[in-house]
């Protein structure tokens, strides 16, 4: 248990300093005095759930993720094939993580997908190739090493163009849904 505490009150620590907050600033966020945060994150006072939640709420964290002392032994994700149609997918995240991120590779087709829509952004990098990005009424064409970010309530579909394309995507769970593709 003590290791856990003192994970937690080194993660509180860092992320106040990541985001740029003195003890101050982090105890007008919270309602907590300064000299409360300093003695948490040192180890003299105990972290209980009255101040953890004000202070991971503020620090723009779950209080799950303040208290997961997994051992990250196995950092590397094996990426699995996934076919269908003209798509090739590779899922780059662990299958828990709240943040979707795929390799897609997309054949050129003779007819464009259907266009969908559903909650939430999409952000997608080419990495090779060119992509024809289907938004409503538009076609905006991504070049090798450009990025877009767009909406996802417009109707959209992704094309390759002139060959295949390969595309890093992230998105959230409701994304995750709205791409899966079905042959037929």
């Amino acid at each position: 248990m003590r290791d856990v505490e003192q994970i937690v009150r080194t993660r509180l620590r860092s992320l106040r300093t990541s985001l740029g907050l003195s003890l101050n600033e982090l105890g007008a966020r919270t309602g907590l005095g300064p000299s409360t945060i300093s003695r948490i994150e040192t180890g003299k006072r105990a972290i209980s759930l009255d101040v953890l939640l004000p202070l991971a709420k503020a620090l723009q964290i779950d209080v799950e993720a303040l208290l997961d002392v997994r051992a990250d032994d196995d950092v590397v994700i094996r990426p699995t094939v996934s076919r269908s149609g003209g798509r090739t997918t590779w899922a780059l995240n662990r299958p828990t993580g709240r943040t979707i991120a795929i390799k897609l590779r997309l054949e050129p087709v003779r007819t464009p997908p259907q266009q969908r829509v559903h909650p939430g952004h999409d952000w997608l990098f080419v990495v090779e190739g060119r992509v024809a990005l289907l938004l409503g009424d538009r076609e905006v064409v991504v070049e090798t090493g450009e990025a877009a970010e767009f909406a996802t309530m417009t109707p959209h579909a992704m094309v390759a163009l002139g060959g295949p394309a390969e595309l890093i995507m992230v998105f959230d769970r409701d994304g995750e849904r709205a791409h899966v593709h079905h042959d037929g």
